[in-house]
């Protein structure tokens, strides 16, 4: 449901609202369950498919916690993974690994359906691997899509692809990078450190022909060197002992100071790729000046005008301020919710950043198209280990073929036809439905437009993704009434609340999934990153440890649980970790998106 919607209905039943606790887990409550009952939850999720060195793969959390074990005597309980893969090129798929023993069903051009069916004593204690590539030297192309028949936008949908694949010629750019890392007083301890390590394995990815600088900003900024640094042995063990030694996690945040010293530093770079990576974990008052800075700034620059990554660490951090400025800058944005995962994730991003081999990407006939609206509007550069990915709609007809430029390293032009195709079987309309929320939602933020944001929730509604501007309901479905999510998709139509054809005692808001957008409270108080994660309570142990009193099916698209046999007759039951601790999915039910910092 819209946002705003729920504050219009009085009988929304608000009760405990849902909320993520950490990482993948979320808990939210049911009330007044009666003892024994046996009681459905359907989930259907979305999660980015990484791409590297011409190989896809696939990690789905199936590791469950001892906590969700049965206490006492040992139960058999089933496992079941059913595994549909559609490349939607049809091309041969070539199975690589997986973690768990998949039985293959059946195969076809560009399909491929696998099983994992098994009894266990207890729930895996491993996630679900998978990994194929497509046979094919040239995986490009663009995937039509009509609207549907009750769309809010009549306009044909398109999907534009280019893989890198494994060409070895085509070679990467020569780099000149400055990195402006976040030393305020949040980042201080386990954040800094993170981040740091990150930095630094970033710095050994570099080729000595390379350059970098090094600048550290709280309310001041404080630089590693007056001059680039070309990226020696030397160079990079005194930068080391510069961020160990030299710096302190204190202070305020001003990210504008420091963007504009970088700015300079880069402006006379010719022949490289001029690459600013940003990192930090705060939110400030005048990121809409920073953008309008940016994009001011990058207009007039040169053959190839500077480049901007983004790394937001935490929930604290603007991430929509983040992706805004690394799309003003033709870069990518990333980020990690816990310190563990800023190492390896401001790697990715780095090595994404960095090895950009066709770079001034525009796609000529598209402009022609009436009606064009393009995500994203600035289009990125593509590189070795990750696709180029470009959507949108347009009213007319689409060209059957149209043609991608760039520039190549050796600054030669590089151009390639790629043909339209109907998307069959292929949803994707929700392949990148994710991706166009967060885009638009960092327009919408920026440019204050109440009508992006009525434009993203109902995108989210018809969907069925989250965002910003929507919230989740839980809503018991009767026997005799339709399925809720038809409904909806009506509801769409007629602009109708859907809540309000309802009982609303039997509906239960369990509020927004969006990261949100920002915190200046708590950048201005130093609050660190995770402070905000709400810490697993002694009843969603006990619950989740004692529920299960006989054999029990569970399904992350369609759970089955048994109800305590000891507790009231009215009470209340707290789920967690719906899609990370079920034990049974179905990937038909799911949809991947392609990972753009793989």
């Amino acid at each position: 449901m819209q946002a705003e919607d729920a504050n219009d209905s009085e009988k929304l039943s608000k009760g405990w609202n849902g909320r993520i606790i950490k990482g993948s887990l979320y808990s939210f409550v049911i009330p007044e369950v009666g003892g024994g009952s046996t009681f459905s939850i359907k989930v259907t999720w979305s999660q980015k498919l990484l791409y590297h060195e011409g190989q896809f793969s696939l990690n789905v959390p199936f590791s469950f916690p001892a906590f969700v074990n049965p206490i006492g005597k040992k139960i058999s309980k089933r496992e079941k993974i059913l595994l549909n893969v559609n490349s939607g090129v049809g091309k041969e798929i070539l199975f690589r690994c997986t973690s768990h023993a998949l039985k293959e069903l059946r195969r076809e051009a560009g399909k491929m359906g696998l099983l994992y069916d098994a009894q266990v004593l207890t729930w895996s204690g491993v996630d679900f691997n998978f990994s194929y590539s497509v046979y094919s030297k040239d995986l490009f192309g663009v995937l039509l899509q009509s609207p549907f028949l009750r769309d809010f936008d009549d306009r044909q949908m398109f999907c534009c692809y280019l893989f890198p694949g494994n060409n070895q010629s085509m070679k990467a750019f020569r780099k000149e990078v400055i990195f402006l890392i976040d030393i305020s007083g949040s980042m201080k301890g386990d954040p800094f450190e993170s981040a740091k390590n990150g930095l630094l394995s970033s710095l050994q990815k570099l080729n000595p022909e390379d350059s970098f600088n090094i600048v550290a900003f709280n309310l001041e900024t404080y630089l590693f060197s007056s001059l680039m640094e070309h990226a020696t042995e030397e160079a990079i063990l005194k930068a080391t002992l510069w961020l160990s030694d030299k710096l302190t996690a204190d202070g305020g945040t001003n990210i504008l100071a420091p963007l504009k010293q970088a700015i300079k530093m880069l402006a006379e770079t010719t022949d490289s790729i001029p690459l600013i990576f940003l990192i930090t974990d705060g939110a400030v008052e005048d990121e809409r000046d920073i953008c309008n800075f940016v994009k001011g700034s990058l207009t007039c620059r040169g053959s190839i005008s500077i480049r901007i990554c983004t790394f937001g660490i935490g929930t604290y951090c603007n991430h929509y301020f983040l992706r805004m400025l690394a799309q003003l800058g033709r870069g990518r944005f990333d980020t990690a919710y816990d310190a563990d995962s800023v190492d390896f994730r401001m790697q990715r991003l780095f090595t994404t950043a960095s090895s950009i081999i066709v770079a001034n990407i525009t796609v000529d006939d598209l402009e022609c198209q009436d009606s064009l609206e393009l995500l994203p509007f600035c289009i990125p550069d593509l590189s070795c280990g990750c696709p180029l990915i470009v959507s949108g709609r347009c009213s007319g007809n689409f060209p059957e073929s149209v043609k991608l430029s760039g520039v190549l390293a050796d600054m030669r032009k590089f151009t390639i036809d790629i043909k339209a195709s109907e998307a069959k079987d292929l949803p994707s309309d929700r392949v990148v439905a994710r991706r166009q929320i967060d885009l638009l939602t960092a327009s919408a933020w920026l440019s204050g437009s109440k009508e992006l944001e009525q434009k993203v929730a109902k995108m989210s509604i018809q969907a069925g993704v989250p965002s910003e501007y929507t919230l989740m309901v839980l809503h018991r479905t009767l026997s005799e009434e339709k399925a809720s999510e038809t409904i909806l998709i009506q509801d769409v139509l007629n602009k109708i609340t859907p809540l309000k054809k309802k009982n609303m005692q039997t509906t239960i808001m369990l509020g927004n999934l969006g990261v949100g957008f920002g915190s200046w409270r708590a950048t201005a108080e130093n609050i660190p990153p995770g402070s905000e994660e709400t810490k697993p309570t002694e009843m969603l142990f006990n619950a989740a440890s004692n529920c299960c009193s006989r054999v029990v099916d569970r399904c992350c698209c369609m759970c089955f649980i048994q109800t305590c046999s000891h507790m009231n007759n009215q009470c209340a039951i707290l789920l967690s970790q719906l899609c990370a601790a079920l034990a049974c999915f179905e990937c038909i039910n799911c949809c991947f998106e392609l990972c753009e910092c793989g």
